[in-house]
């Protein structure tokens, strides 16, 4: 059996925090935009194929939607098959991994795209490597043999590399 990957993809730099604007609709910015082009680009060469088994699964706030739909459109996923799911914005990483935990073993590859502190605890939780993900930088996760998405846990995956612009 193939292990499983879990791609952990931090929104792109957005718009500075205002009183004219919730946080949740805040856009990302020209650089937020180019750094994660370029980081798809990227991660083009970590993932062998895009296909049926692959998942994208994204927070609704505006800038990591953005962040998903420029992957999808760079990595050739479908951006109607893009999985919105609210409950990532501001969540904890236990919230997080309750909702990883919910994919199929079908998929041997997820893409989550979301927010910090809750994207980086989480790469703490389930691969023991403390990081402090930047904007649109990527955490290339190895799920352990034999493991699916179901029983992510604490220490059951290894953090691969980092991908940064």
């Amino acid at each position: 059996m193939k292990s499983k990957k879990l791609y952990i993809i931090r929104h792109g730099k957005a718009e500075e925090h205002s009183f004219s604007k919730e946080d949740f609709d805040r856009d990302l910015i020209e650089k937020g935009i180019a750094r994660s082009l370029l980081v798809a680009e990227k991660i083009k060469s970590k993932i062998p194929q895009i296909d049926e088994r692959t998942l994208f699964i994204s927070s609704t706030a505006n800038r990591a939607a953005q962040t998903a739909k420029i992957f999808a459109q760079s990595l050739g996923y479908p951006a109607e098959k893009i999985v919105w799911e609210p409950t990532i914005y501001e969540a904890h990483y236990l919230q997080i991994l309750k909702r990883l935990n919910q994919v199929s073993a079908n998929y041997d590859h997820v893409l989550l795209f979301g927010h910090n502190p809750g994207l980086s605890d989480l790469v703490d939780y389930v691969a023991d490597e403390y990081i402090n993900l930047k904007t649109s930088h990527v955490a290339c996760l190895t799920l352990d043999e034999g493991l699916d998405y179901s029983t992510l846990s604490a220490n059951t995956a290894h953090l691969e590399l980092i991908i940064e612009e």
